[in-house]
């Protein structure tokens, strides 16, 4: 399969497509996969593997994309923006993690060069826009991951990704914080389905 185009849009077809190869196994490293690689590497994987691994990267892009823009606009205080950097840092190392699933199995992972996203026109006008907004975006990659956690068939690979999920859940509740709401959320945050995923990630995309 084909990675997405500059030009394309995020789509379900492109982000569940199974035309990956059957059997090829994985060679991951990491901060998050460097502990798992030598059973990782041992662990074929299937079609669906893949795609989830395909849905994550485009979540980690549009993460990293925001908050660069985010960062950029300076509108949080010190501490805001400095929470905004850690969160970009745990970004990157997620996507570069996520995106090793991909390489290690002979595919080129997708790269910001090849979507185009964009927000509504307010979202980098004020602290609490900004806030507002990444308490949203979050929602879905704890979503995202936790449903991967539950579809995942390498099992090598469910320790890691549940670790990523920890780590999108404290962005979470940092957010919900910054916004003065609620820092705890549900006793069991909800797993999302690729499909639930692709449309959010379909509404950032021009």
């Amino acid at each position: 399969m084909q990675e997405v185009g500059t030009d394309s849009r995020l789509s379900r077809a492109e982000f569940l497509s199974s035309g990956a190869k059957r059997g090829v196994a994985v060679a991951v490293a990491g901060a998050a996969f460097g502990a798992f690689a030598e059973d990782a590497a041992a662990d074929p994987l299937s079609d669906n593997d893949l795609a989830l691994a395909r849905m994550l990267v485009g979540t980690e892009l549009l993460a990293i994309d925001f908050y660069q823009r985010a960062i950029a606009a300076a509108r949080l205080g010190p501490v805001g923006q400095k929470y905004l950097r850690r969160a970009l840092a745990d970004e990157i190392e997620h996507n570069r993690t996520v995106s090793e699933i991909l390489s290690g199995a002979g595919y080129t992972p997708a790269t910001a060069a090849d979507f185009q996203f964009s927000y509504p026109r307010s979202t980098f006008t004020s602290a609490g826009a900004i806030t507002k907004l990444a308490r949203l975006l979050e929602t879905t990659f704890l979503g995202a991951y936790l449903g991967a956690v539950g579809l995942i068939e390498a099992q090598s690979l469910v320790q890691p990704l549940a670790r990523i999920s920890a780590s999108e859940a404290q962005h979470l509740i940092l957010w919900g914080i910054e916004l003065g709401g609620r820092p705890l959320s549900e006793a069991f945050p909800a797993p999302l389905m690729p499909d639930q995923v692709t449309v959010t990630l379909d509404q950032f995309t021009a």
